[in-house]
């Protein structure tokens, strides 16, 4: 691999790993369809894509005609169900890390140097994936009422995991082109104004259309004070462990500086979204579950150990919460300074990608909770 990369440039080769192997997929899956498409990628790919739009359990091939399981008999498989497998979390890794070594790629050819201004600036986009994926939260809000999609199959399916991943990404290197750009043609100061302006934008019309549904129809509605408490915790947590920070272990965010509390700030949200609605979601007559094994595991934990006349008060989420805080001041703590002065690319890249981690999922459930899809 290294001669070919000596030879031809790691750009040219990782196009032609891009080219072959996708390539590769779509002859075999036009050459072998039940094999390759309906056994492969319907099964482990598209198909847990479907039953998530519909909000199925689970979804039946039926010759193609894709149909509730519940409505199925035992020859209609393969069957999918939403969610990961290890098949499919074999397919998405590499893909992502392909994906992510383009982006390095383009940004290099971009010729980038501000990097922490294109952190700061890419925010907006950050919340804007989680107020994106409850757009379809809502969709299957309207499939429940009505039983039609409001947004039709296939494009519904790029608003969920983990195609609305690269969607996001989409949305936001068109912006980042155009922005660098403005800039280099003097049309702006720094490409972070207009890219900050764009996240900016499409954030607001994702917010506003989510506030047009629940002022038009019957399957959404609107709670004010859910965000109002979450946002305040993480705020006030955030300034509170950074304050902690600065106080006793200065050193410690000296690779980050205030990105760091950036980092905090996201997975706060993420930690006391998940308590707010685990906990005390039956407070505004919402039901919410558990989505993930690790919130789940530590409700549970939780439940056993402690005494049932103290999580009446107090929750049994709360240890989720505080995870959330100590786990970015770790990330902070491993990122220093030396990475940031080898790699700043990449050190970058690798920020935004923690924060998305944390801010997307943190946002797409208290918005789910406020406007109750």
């Amino acid at each position: 691999m290294d001669e070919y990369i000596e030879r031809y440039g790691a750009e040219k080769v990782w196009a032609a790993t891009v080219v072959l192997l996708f390539g590769g997929i779509a002859i075999a899956a036009l050459l072998f369809p039940q094999r390759v498409y309906v056994d492969f990628i319907w099964q482990y790919y598209w198909g847990p894509v479907v039953a998530d739009a519909y909000g199925w359990g689970e979804v039946a091939w039926a010759d193609g005609e894709q149909i509730n399981a519940n409505d199925a008999g035992p020859d209609d498989g393969p069957f999918a169900s939403p969610g990961y497998t290890a098949v499919s979390y074999a397919g998405y890794i590499p893909t992502l890390i392909l994906m992510a070594i383009g982006i390095l790629f383009a940004i290099r050819r971009l010729d980038i140097d501000r990097y922490r201004a294109g952190f700061f600036a890419l925010f907006p986009f950050m919340l804007f994936g989680g107020a994106l994926r409850t757009v379809e939260d809502a969709n299957v809000a309207a499939y429940r009422e009505t039983g039609e999609l409001a947004i039709q199959l296939p494009w519904s399916g790029f608003l969920i995991s983990p195609l609305i991943y690269f969607t996001v990404a989409l949305i936001a290197f068109i912006a980042v082109v155009g922005s660098v750009w403005l800039e280099q043609n003097d049309h702006v100061s720094g490409y972070e104004y207009p890219l900050f302006g764009v996240g900016a934008v499409v954030l607001a019309v994702t917010v506003g259309w989510l506030g047009y549904l629940a002022a038009t129809t019957e399957y959404a509605s609107f709670y004010p004070s859910i965000p109002a408490i979450v946002l305040t915790a993480a705020t006030v947590s955030t300034a509170l462990v950074w304050w902690g920070i600065q106080r006793f272990a200065p050193g410690l965010n000296a690779g980050t500086g205030t990105m760091g509390i950036v980092v905090i700030w996201a997975h706060a949200v993420d930690g006391f979204a998940n308590q707010l609605m685990l906990d005390w979601s039956h407070v505004w007559g919402l039901g919410y579950s558990p989505k993930h094994p690790v919130n789940e595991a530590i409700v549970t934990y939780t439940g056993s150990i402690v005494p049932a006349g103290v999580t009446e008060v107090i929750g049994e989420a709360w240890p989720f919460a505080l995870l959330k805080l100590a786990a970015p001041v770790f990330i902070i703590w491993i990122f220093n300074e030396e990475i940031f002065e080898e790699s700043p690319r990449f050190a970058i890249l690798m920020m935004i990608t923690v924060v998305a981690v944390g801010l997307g999922p943190g946002t797409r459930d208290m918005l789910r909770a406020t406007f109750g899809v």
